[in-house]
């Protein structure tokens, strides 16, 4: 079960990169174009948060029933822990990074559900799921990232 819910993880991880992707380019051009915030732009918006969270879940899971996450600090200590990079990537950046894009995007799809100019609601969606995307991109354990690496899928 471990196994399947991590090939799952990774898998949701490009969902949400292509969600995100889509997102701030509506909301980048909706911004430049003076565009009307559409049903669609807020389809993409629940889309990606929905995926988002959907992923946290499972990372969850993974977190606290997994060797990486709870169980390394347990069988290590938190000081050994902070001290080794790879222990410290899986046990504490990873996650930290990872609640803080999701409460982005989460806080960015609120957003765009007040009653604000359209203008504002690209805005702020563009700018808040820009930042959890930057914080996404690097706390993901990309292949090419020595000694943290996973594979693509």
């Amino acid at each position: 079960m471990y196994t399947g819910l991590l090939y799952l993880h990774s898998f949701l991880r490009w969902v949400i990169l292509i969600l995100a992707l889509v997102a701030i380019y509506k909301s980048f051009i909706g911004m430049r174009a003076g565009r009307p915030f559409t049903a669609g732009d807020k389809k993409v918006g629940l889309f990606l948060m929905i995926s988002a969270h959907t992923t946290l879940l499972v990372g969850l899971y993974l977190y606290f029933a997994g060797p990486w996450g709870v169980a390394e600090i347990q069988n290590l200590g938190f000081g050994a822990v902070m001290k080794d990079r790879v222990a410290r990537f899986y046990a504490v950046e990873h996650i930290f990074g990872m609640l803080v894009a999701i409460a982005l995007i989460t806080v960015g799809r609120g957003a765009a559900k007040k009653s604000i100019p359209d203008a504002a609601k690209h805005r702020r969606t563009f700018w808040f799921f820009l930042v959890g995307l930057v914080i996404i991109l690097a706390t993901i354990p990309w292949p090419f990232r020595a000694g943290i690496a996973r594979p693509w899928f």
